[in-house]
C-alpha cells in the first residue's frame, strides 16, 4: 500500500495586489512538510503552476528547491512527481532534472518525442513504489499540453479536446502495457475540465471561451484509478466523478476565492484500487476580508470600516481587505477617505472595487454611435457621451475645462 498527497497551483512569487506573499508561501510549505511526515506520505503529486511567472525570481526558485530538499531529507523514501503548468517555463523547470532524479524527484515539463515524432510515453510514465521497493502503481505525469504535444486532429470540430483525449488514451495504453496484475494506473494533468467551477471574475485563471479548450472527464480511461488535476483554483471533483479532482490552490489567488476551502487530497493505493480518499484543509495564514459583501454607498462603507475591530495579532498575518463601494460618480480622494477610516485597524487595503449607480437609461445612452456619426462629433461631445454612459451624470465643469485645454494644446502642436 502507498499513500499519495495531491496538490497544485502554488504560484510561488505571486504578488497579491502588490503585496509580497513570501511569508504565506513559506507557511504553506512548512505545513505541507509536516503533513508529509505526520500522514506518512509515500508519493507527493504537484500538478503544475509551481511558480506564478515563467521567469521566477531567484528567491522563488530557492524556496521551491529548498522545500524539495527538506522533504526528501526528512522523508527518505518519499517520491515527488512534478508537472509543469501553463504559468511555468517547461524547460526551466526541467533543467535540474538529472540531479533531482537521484533523490527520487521526477519532473515532467516537456513532452519528449520518439524517433517517429510521437510523444514518448515511457518518459512520463513513472512507477510508484512502496517502502519495500515494490511497484504499487504507474503514474502518467503529463504536463500542460501545448500545440505539438498532442496528436493533430485536422478533421475534428474540436482539435484541442480530441487531441488531448487521444494523448491520454495512448498514454493509458502504454501504462497498461507496463502494469502487472494488482498494480494501478493514476494520471496527472494541468488543464481545464468541462463542468469545472471557476471563481466569478477570476482573471488569474485562464478563461476558456465556449468550452472549446475544455476536456471532458470521459477523456480519461475507466482503468485510471485517480486523476490529479491542476489549473483551477477551486478544489472540486469533476463531472460527478470523485476520482477526478482538482486539489485547488493552497493560497487564495484573488478575492473571488474568499470563501474557498483550500485543501490537499489524500488517498491510498492498494491492489489496483483507491481507498481512504479524503481532503485535508490547509490553514490560512493571511485571511481575505470584504467590506461589504455587496457594493454599498460610501457613507455605509466608511461606517463599517470605522466599526472594524483592529487586528491585534502578528502583522504578518494581517488580513487583506477589499472595499466594495457604490458611487453616483467620480469621488475625489476616495482612497484617502478609506485609508483614514482604516487608520489603526492593521488591515492591508489591497483593493477598492468601485461600481457606479445605474439609473434608468435614456434613449440617447442606449443608442449606438456609428463610426460615421462619430466623425461628425466634436471631441468634447464624445467626452460628454462617454462620461454620461459610464457615470449617468453630466460631466463636471472642471473636468470639461481641463479637457478643452488639453484639446487646444494638441491642436496647436499640430501646426508647430
Amino acid at each position: 500500500m502507498i499513500r499519495v498527497l495531491h496538490t497544485a497551483d502554488w504560484h510561488i512569487g505571486q504578488l497579491f495586489h502588490e503585496y509580497d506573499r513570501t511569508y504565506e508561501h513559506q507557511q504553506f510549505l512548512n505545513w505541507l512538510l509536516g503533513t508529509l511526515t505526520a500522514e506518512r506520505i509515500d508519493v507527493l503529486l504537484i500538478c503544475g503552476d509551481l511558480f506564478d511567472l515563467s521567469n521566477p525570481s531567484a528567491a522563488s526558485v530557492k524556496m521551491f528547491y529548498s522545500f524539495l530538499n527538506r522533504s526528501v531529507r526528512k522523508n527518505p523514501d518519499l517520491q515527488i512527481i512534478v508537472i509543469a503548468g501553463n504559468h511555468d517555463s517547461a524547460s526551466r523547470l526541467e533543467s535540474p532534472k538529472p540531479l533531482l532524479e537521484s533523490s527520487n524527484i521526477h519532473i515532467t515539463g516537456l513532452v519528449e518525442k520518439d524517433e517517429d515524432g510521437m510523444p514518448d510515453y515511457s518518459k512520463m510514465t513513472i512507477p510508484l513504489k512502496d517502502k519495500e521497493g515494490n511497484t504499487e502503481a504507474w503514474c502518467i505525469a503529463a504536463p500542460f499540453l501545448r500545440i505539438g504535444d498532442y496528436p493533430s486532429m485536422p478533421d475534428s470540430a474540436n482539435p484541442y479536446a480530441d487531441g488531448v483525449a487521444a494523448f491520454y488514451k495512448a498514454a493509458c495504453e502504454y501504462a497498461a502495457s507496463r502494469k502487472k496484475p494488482g498494480q494501478a494506473i493514476i494520471a496527472m494533468g494541468h488543464l481545464h475540465a468541462q463542468q469545472a467551477e471557476v471563481g466569478d471574475m477570476d482573471k488569474t485563471e485562464r478563461l476558456i471561451m465556449g468550452g472549446v479548450e475544455s476536456i471532458s472527464a470521459t477523456a480519461f480511461d475507466d482503468n485510471v484509478r485517480y486523476v490529479a488535476l491542476g489549473h483551477i483554483h477551486k478544489a472540486q471533483s469533476v463531472g460527478g466523478k470523485e476520482h477526478i479532482r482538482y486539489s485547488g490552490s493552497p493560497l487564495p489567488m484573488s478575492f473571488s476565492e474568499t470563501n474557498y476551502r483550500h485543501q490537499t487530497v489524500l488517498f491510498d493505493i492498494a491492489d489496483d484500487n483507491i481507498g481512504n480518499l479524503r481532503t485535508m484543509e490547509i490553514p490560512v495564514s493571511v485571511p481575505l476580508r470584504r467590506i461589504s459583501e455587496v457594493h454599498s454607498h460610501l457613507t455605509e462603507v466608511l461606517s463599517s470600516l470605522q466599526q472594524l475591530e483592529p487586528f491585534e495579532g502578528d502583522l504578518r498575518n494581517a488580513p487583506y481587505l477589499e472595499v466594495r463601494v457604490l458611487l453616483e460618480g467620480p469621488e475625489p480622494g476616495l482612497r484617502h477617505r478609506i485609508e483614514t477610516a482604516l487608520s489603526g485597524k492593521n488591515f492591508r487595503l489591497a483593493k477598492i472595487d468601485v461600481r457606479y449607480h445605474s439609473s434608468t437609461a435614456s434613449a440617447d445612452k442606449d443608442r449606438v454611435t456609428h463610426p460615421e456619426q462619430l466623425n461628425e462629433l466634436k471631441p468634447i461631445e464624445v467626452l460628454h457621451k462617454v462620461y454620461q454612459s459610464k457615470y449617468d451624470n453630466p460631466i463636471p465643469e472642471g473636468l470639461q475645462k481641463l479637457f478643452q485645454q488639453v484639446t487646444q494644446e494638441v491642436n496647436e502642436s499640430e501646426y508647430e
